[in-house]
């Protein structure tokens, strides 16, 4: 992938939309069993979202520069869009009218001192900081022991995606709901490329995972795309094993495209009880790695 072709994207992904749709579902009738096309016509969805079908043919085909926000809408609620898939349709519109761009290297993201001190202050959860990417850029003690299958690879930052892509065996020993996880890293990097299609760290990690692992090959075609949102993570860890982890990922308003990721578990669970037991483990591995610095020293 070495490069973003937004026309490209912009039809496949209503293309996509449009063949999951049965005319039933839209409350069309079906005309029989001998309709040529998978899902809508290209006229169903123009008459549904209320444009004329040159117009609807024309955003297909990859032209959404000029939709208005009314227009947008109305196709987002004639596709059957979610959340989701309605900001990607309006990302993809907006990065229509911005004048045609190479790809552009982003300065190196550096997380402030006192975002550092925040993630340190939180004692009793894991906490980070990630990119849209999946870069994981700064982390607290409890991250890192939580975390150190992702943190195996050498390379820095650590990513995420690439553990669960290009370690896949190590990836499914540490997520129990490895499948689901596969699928929500695909589409969110899809979300993330809507917005930043010019990113040239994003586009080499998209282009690096297709090269090397088919199944993300396959999750990236479905064109799915997913919203950073709060959740539960089942993780089975070589120290303390099983944790089942609330996840709350929240935007950062003043640290644009970053994300502060924070695992909790319900007082009194066994999760709970084997994440202080990792807490500890953690804090003796690092009292153990200062000692072994200050005898080296």
């Amino acid at each position: 992938m070495a490069t973003v072709d937004l026309r490209t994207e912009i039809r496949e992904f209503l293309s996509s939309r449009r063949a999951r749709i049965a005319p039933e579902q839209a409350g069309l009738p079906a005309y029989g069993g001998n309709r040529r096309v998978k899902g809508l016509r290209r006229e169903e969805v123009a008459l549904l979202a209320g444009v004329s079908v040159d117009y609807y043919v024309r955003m297909e085909r990859g032209s959404l520069a000029g939709a208005s926000d009314g227009v947008l809408d109305a196709l987002a609620s004639a596709l059957q869009l979610d959340e989701a898939e309605r900001d990607h349709l309006f990302h993809l519109a907006r990065q229509s009218t911005v004048p045609s761009s190479p790809r552009r290297r982003r300065p190196a993201v550096t997380v402030r001192p006192t975002l550092q001190q925040v993630l340190d202050a939180i004692s009793d959860a894991p906490a980070w900081i990630s990119s849209g990417r999946y870069d994981v850029l700064a982390m607290n003690q409890l991250a890192r022991a939580l975390y150190s299958p992702v943190l195996a690879d050498p390379r820095r930052p650590a990513n995420a995606a690439r553990f669960v892509y290009l370690s896949p065996e190590a990836a499914r020993d540490f997520f129990v709901d490895y499948d689901r996880i596969a699928g929500d890293v695909a589409a969110k990097l899809r979300m993330e490329s809507g917005r930043n299609p010019h990113d040239e760290e994003l586009i080499a990690l998209v282009g690096e995972l297709s090269t090397c692992s088919e199944l993300f090959r396959q999750r990236w075609a479905s064109q799915d795309v997913r919203l950073h949102r709060s959740g539960r993570k089942r993780v089975r860890h070589p120290i303390v094993g099983r944790l089942d982890l609330d996840v709350e990922s929240l935007v950062l308003p003043t640290e644009p495209g970053l994300h502060l990721n924070v695992y909790t578990a319900p007082a009194g669970t066994p999760t709970a009880d084997n994440l202080a037991l990792l807490a500890s483990w953690a804090a003796t591995q690092q009292t153990l790695a200062t000692e072994l610095e200050a005898h080296n020293g």
